[in-house]
């Protein structure tokens, strides 16, 4: 899969991902947050919770779920930014967790979600 490709999907995956979360009721704050060499794909409010939320999309199984390409080290550094982000928007006291949403589409078929609250 070329870079091109790979960007096009991760923006639709995150679009399909951004949508979803409104049609429940969160409020989406910033999409794309970058700090240092990483970046959390969508800051949401749910209620009075910040929720990070890191978004995987496959267009097939191939690798396995998409769920499952979130390694320890992975993680860690979503933990890392989404603290550099509470630091850098002086919030303290901040219920907070860090949530998934994997999507899998396959072609002809409508796209299946799986929001996994608290992931981590």
């Amino acid at each position: 899969m070329d870079v091109m490709n790979k960007y096009q999907n991760g923006n639709y995956g995150e679009r399909l991902a951004a949508e979803f979360l409104e049609r429940h009721g969160y409020e989406i704050i910033k999409r794309n947050y970058h700090y240092g060499h990483g970046e959390i794909d969508i800051i949401a409010k749910d209620g009075k919770t910040l929720v990070f939320i890191e978004v995987k999309y496959r267009k097939n199984l191939e690798f396995g779920p998409p769920e499952n390409a979130i390694s320890k080290a992975k993680q860690r550094q979503i933990k890392k930014i989404a603290e550099a982000y509470l630091y850098e928007n002086e919030l303290k006291d901040q219920n907070c967790r860090i949530d998934v949403i994997a999507i899998l589409h396959f072609k002809d078929t409508e796209p299946q979600i799986n929001h996994i609250i608290n992931a981590f």
